[in-house]
């Protein structure tokens, strides 16, 4: 499993409506709004590289609203919780 995590830039009155469209992105598991530097955080977890680039450069960039993405890889999870079975397919 890939896990990224997106940290976005957007118009400041599209939040609630973006924050929804990426919620029904098959592997976006979790957004957030935040405060700080970025208005969103998503969660992304797919099988593959080619399921995160697909994601990232030919569905994030159809979302009206997104002004500016920061990706980021993960290398290792370091938690108490089973995410591999939390998130499986």
């Amino acid at each position: 499993m890939v896990t990224s995590i997106i940290l976005l830039n957007v118009k400041r009155d599209k939040i609630n409506d973006i924050a929804e469209q990426l919620s029904d992105i098959h592997g976006i598991s979790e957004v957030y709004s935040v405060t700080g530097n970025y208005d969103l955080v998503a969660i992304v977890r797919v099988e593959s590289n080619d399921q995160l680039s697909e994601l990232v450069t030919n569905t994030l960039v159809k979302v009206d609203g997104i002004d500016k993405t920061d990706t980021m890889l993960a290398f290792k999870a370091y938690s108490k919780h089973d995410l591999e079975a939390m998130f499986s397919i």
